[in-house]
């Protein structure tokens, strides 16, 4: 989730292009995103408010933002990012640097423990990334760690880190990613994803807090850990209880109501058009990364390869004439309210190396839709109209805008009657297996940054092994992300990063259509930032 914090070939993050911005409202308990103008903080509790869901809080078992805003707070990581900022440095590390191209080595702070007494050492920062590996899971993060040959514990404090390809640009980063939260093995399963409440029960925690109470997307209290000793800032506040709304009127009348001090993800663009007419809420724009976006299953997807009338031609077609009829600035005004903006590509607007290929490869050249082209398109390769396409979304990971967002689509996609679409809608644990089962031909998904870095919008979606499972597979593509990872040169990485782009661009492996903003609600008697540079929601600034 962060940017490398030294100058070895990194590329540099604008963090004020960055197309989308995170926006934090203070209601009226309310003071801002970054909020320096209340009192004294007295540590007293907060209450948290979200929509989001948990898949898992073991790290190897998921790779959503509701399970790693959990995460974030509970494990230690050996590299973090400090608050308001993008870089990594070390956390419950000492150092970490290339002792050869292929070696990383890191040394770990002395006297580390785990809140249930358990010493935390290089032998469970080896079981970390060696479970990771072996357990794989569909819905995990392991596809981050695909550069890693493997680790060694060659003493308590020493972590040696084999690379399959030398000068990893991104590795720092990948140490404080969702891969990279460090478990205890007296706890976790080495092959096996453990469950949530043996994590709980077991105390398996070293981040800035502990877990006292947990009910499943019901309600988490947490407690400052008291010997936490990584790099970050102690806890401002006494503890944080995180209630889980099943939708977001609740969560909006809570807000308004005043009985939450903070509400992370996510109220609709209707609701925060709402809340900016309250002269008791105020709207802070901060740094964003969030993508949204259509995965096509290269396998179900209609001529797809394991359909009874397989025709990569006729599907690449389909995907293309998708493409030519999405509006997409439409869904940012109509539906979004102008808080996301129409996506071009699959590296936002504000990082370097982005371009937008989609711009002018397909609708009308300028980023607007074009039905002939797309008619064109279709009647070019024999596809015969209107194209039957079952596409799925889901309404409570992603926002209750999400409704509004794909029957937009819908409607852009059976415009001129190229599409019949089947829309349909799956809650987001359940979903979460679909997507990886080829239960859905064509799906909404969303990304949030794991580290500021374009190579977090291609190696997990293109890489041979990765997380989208639609068995998209090209061998070019796979190659350039190998080589851009371990190149030191910043202007030929760049290169290569456009090349990426245009290659998956003329695929379409995935149809990209808005990047946007995450939203939190602040009351004005709460201080400390919610949302930063680092991409990571934080607990431990926060007080009243």
């Amino acid at each position: 989730m962060s940017l490398h914090h030294s100058a070895r070939g990194r590329l540099g993050l604008a963090i004020g292009a960055f197309g989308a911005s995170a926006i934090l409202l203070a209601g009226c308990a309310s003071g801002g995103g970054n909020t320096d103008d209340g009192g004294d903080a007295t540590g007293e509790p907060l209450i948290v408010g979200t929509t989001d869901k948990i898949t898992s809080i073991d790290p190897a078992g998921s790779y959503d933002n509701g399970s790693f805003a959990v995460m974030n707070q509970i494990y230690p990581f050996l590299f973090n990012s400090q608050y308001g900022t993008a870089d990594v440095t070390p956390d419950i590390a000492e150092s970490g640097e290339f002792t050869s191209d292929t070696e990383y080595t890191v040394t770990l702070k002395e006297g580390l423990k785990f809140a249930n007494g358990h010493d935390l050492t290089a032998s469970d920062v080896k079981f970390t990334f060696d479970r990771q590996l072996a357990i794989a899971d569909e819905n995990g993060p392991s596809y981050l760690l695909g550069n890693l040959e493997s680790t060694e514990a060659v003493d308590d404090t020493t972590v040696v880190f084999t690379l399959k390809n030398g000068n990893d640009q991104t590795w720092e980063q990948i140490l404080s990613s969702p891969a990279a939260p460090i478990v205890d093995e007296e706890v976790f399963s080495a092959d096996s994803v453990t469950s949530d409440d043996d994590i709980v029960a077991g105390e398996a925690f070293a981040g800035q807090y502990v877990i006292d109470s947990y009910k499943v997307n019901e309600l988490i209290s947490y407690s400052p850990y008291a010997d936490y000793a990584g790099s970050l800032p102690a806890a401002e506040n006494d503890g944080i209880t995180v209630k889980y709304y099943a939708d977001a009127s609740n969560l909006k009348l809570d807000v308004g109501n005043g009985d939450i001090d903070v509400a992370f993800r996510s109220l609709s663009a209707t609701d925060i058009e709402d809340l900016s007419g309250n002269d008791a809420v105020k709207i802070v724009e901060g740094p964003g990364g969030e993508i949204r976006y259509i995965v096509f299953n290269f396998d179900t997807m209609p001529f797809g390869a394991t359909t009874d009338d397989a025709d990569a031609a006729k599907a690449l077609a389909v995907r293309q004439a998708a493409a030519d009829l999405v509006d997409r600035a439409a869904l940012s005004e109509d539906v979004y309210k102008g808080t996301y903006s129409p996506l071009y590509s699959y590296v936002p607007q504000g990082l370097t190396g982005a371009l937008e290929p989609f711009k002018e490869l397909y609708g009308d050249g300028s980023g607007g839709p074009d039905l002939e082209k797309a008619t064109a398109t279709l009647e070019d390769a024999g596809v015969t109209t209107p194209v039957e396409l079952n596409l799925q979304y889901n309404g409570d990971h992603y926002g209750p805008s999400s409704g509004d967002e794909y029957a937009a689509v819908k409607s852009q996609l059976e415009e001129g009657g190229l599409f019949t679409v089947n829309l349909q809608q799956t809650e987001w644990v359940q979903y979460s297996k679909d997507r990886t089962a080829d239960v859905y031909p064509a799906y909404q998904l969303g990304w949030f940054p794991d580290y500021s870095d374009a190579d977090n919008y291609l190696t997990p979606f293109f890489a041979k092994e990765n997380f989208l499972v639609n068995h998209y597979d090209n061998a070019e593509v796979q190659d350039l992300i190998t080589s851009q990872i371990s190149e030191t040169d910043p202007a030929a990485r760049e290169e290569q990063i456009g090349q990426i782009q245009n290659l998956v661009a003329a695929d379409i492996s995935t149809l990209p259509l808005l990047q946007g903003t995450q939203i939190a609600v602040v009351g004005a008697d709460v201080q400390g930032a919610v949302l930063d540079g680092s991409f990571k929601f934080r607990y431990a600034p926060l007080s009243k």
